[in-house]
C-alpha cells in the first residue's frame, strides 16, 4: 500500500458539544445569597448581571464560571498536544493512539506567515519572519525528513512490527486528534498563558501553533458567553 504523505499549515477546532452560558455563572454566583431562587433572578435585569460577572472576575471568584462545559476536537501536530497536556485541572482529554490505529502520513510545514528565527537571549527574546531562504529550506528539509521517516514506519508494519513499537519512529510533527474537554475557568487559564493579548495583564510568549489553537477556542467560547468573555479582556486576561 502506497501512501502520500500530506503536508499542511493549518491546525483545525471544532465546537462538537457544549452546555455553556453566561446565565451558568450567574445562578451559580447567586445561589449563595438566594438559595434556589436564584435561578428564577436569571435575566431580570441584564446590566446588574453584567456587573455581577465583571465583578466576579475582577476580584477572583472563581468557582461560578466553573458550572459549564464545552468539548472541542483538536487537529494540531504532536508537539502541540504535549504542551497542551500541561493543562490538567479542569481538562479531560482523549487522543488517538498509535498503539490501536495505523497512522496517517499528515505533518505539520509552517506556512510563510509563521516567523522562524528567534533574537535574543531566553527571557527576552523575539521572534522574527527570516528569509525567503530559510523558508525554502524549512519546508524542504521538514518534507524530506517526514517522508523518510513515514517510509520507515510504513516498512516496519509491512514487516509485522507492532504498532506501537513502529510509531516510535514517526516526529512530532505529525498531526494527531484530541477531544478535549473544559469549562470557562480552566479555558481562561489556558488562555493566559497560551495567547498574546495587549490587554493581558501578564505577558506571555506562547509557541505559535499552540497560540492558533488558543484562538479558535476563544473565538468559540466568546460566541458562547459573551459577558464572561469581556469581563475576561476587561480584567487582564487572568483566570479567577
Amino acid at each position: 500500500m502506497t501512501e502520500s504523505p500530506n503536508f499542511r499549515s493549518d491546525l483545525t477546532v471544532e465546537l462538537v458539544k457544549h452546555s455553556a452560558a453566561d446565565t451558568d455563572v450567574l445562578f451559580a454566583a447567586r445561589v449563595s445569597t438566594l438559595g434556589e431562587q436564584s435561578v428564577e433572578e436569571i435575566g431580570k435585569d441584564p446590566e446588574r448581571s453584567k456587573g455581577l460577572i465583571n465583578y466576579l472576575m475582577r476580584d477572583r471568584h472563581g468557582s461560578p464560571f466553573e458550572h459549564n462545559s464545552m468539548t472541542f476536537l483538536v487537529r494540531a501536530p504532536i508537539f502541540v498536544f504535549r504542551e497542551f497536556h500541561r493543562h490538567r485541572v479542569g481538562w479531560s482529554y482523549n487522543e488517538e493512539s498509535g498503539r490501536y490505529r495505523r497512522l496517517d502520513p499528515e505533518f505539520y510545514v509552517p506556512g510563510e506567515d509563521r516567523d522562524l528565527v528567534q533574537r535574543g537571549r531566553p527571557g527576552k527574546y523575539e521572534f522574527v519572519p527570516g528569509t525567503a531562504e530559510q523558508h525554502a529550506l524549512v519546508g524542504k528539509v521538514m518534507e524530506e525528513s517526514y517522508r523518510q521517516s513515514y517510509a520507515a514506519y510504513r516498512d516496519l508494519l509491512d514487516a509485522g512490527v507492532a504498532r506501537e513499537v513502529a510509531r516510535s519512529v514517526l516526529p512530532v510533527g505529525l498531526f494527531s486528534s484530541m477531544y478535549a474537554t473544559c469549562n470557562a475557568r480552566s479555558l481562561m487559564h489556558f488562555l493566559g498563558l497560551r495567547t498574546r493579548d495587549e490587554r493581558a495583564a501578564a505577558p506571555s510568549f506562547p509557541q505559535r501553533e499552540i497560540e492558533m489553537v488558543g484562538e479558535r477556542m476563544e473565538e468559540e467560547w466568546a460566541r458562547l458567553m459573551p459577558l464572561t468573555h469581556a469581563a475576561f479582556n476587561a480584567n487582564g486576561r487572568v483566570a479567577p
